[in-house]
């Protein structure tokens, strides 16, 4: 069993940065490929950045330029970095990282989603 804790939200000022982080625990062999999704206000949940065990990344049009997905091997955690956030990034973020538990045996899973509101 594998579990995903994210933090780092919050409140930010239009223009602000924010980090979050995504930390996996329990069974795992590695993990394949994660990503960041995002849910606003009366919104369908979005795509907002993605990438592969092999460094290639994507970003939804909206972000590109201000977000960065990175991950530390070391601590099974993956971060977003967002900069000069905009009132429209308010949603909540959810990460999903695709984990192989053993060699052959991969298996998706979510975060409990995070809170992010830019407001002045």
């Amino acid at each position: 069993q594998v579990q995903l804790v994210e933090s780092g939200g919050g409140l930010v000022q239009p223009g602000g940065s924010l980090r979050l982080s995504c930390a996996a625990s329990g069974s795992i062999f590695s993990i394949n490929a994660m990503g960041w999704y995002r849910q606003g206000p009366g919104k369908q949940r979005e795509l907002v950045a993605a990438a592969t065990s092999g460094g290639n990344t994507n970003y939804a049009a909206s972000v590109k330029g201000r977000f960065t997905i990175s991950r530390d091997n070391a601590k099974n955690t993956v971060y977003l970095q967002m900069n000069s956030l905009k009132p429209e990034d308010t949603a909540v973020y959810y990460c999903h990282l695709v984990v192989l538990i053993t060699r052959y045996q991969e298996y998706d899973y979510w975060g409990q989603g995070t809170q992010v509101t830019v407001s002045s």
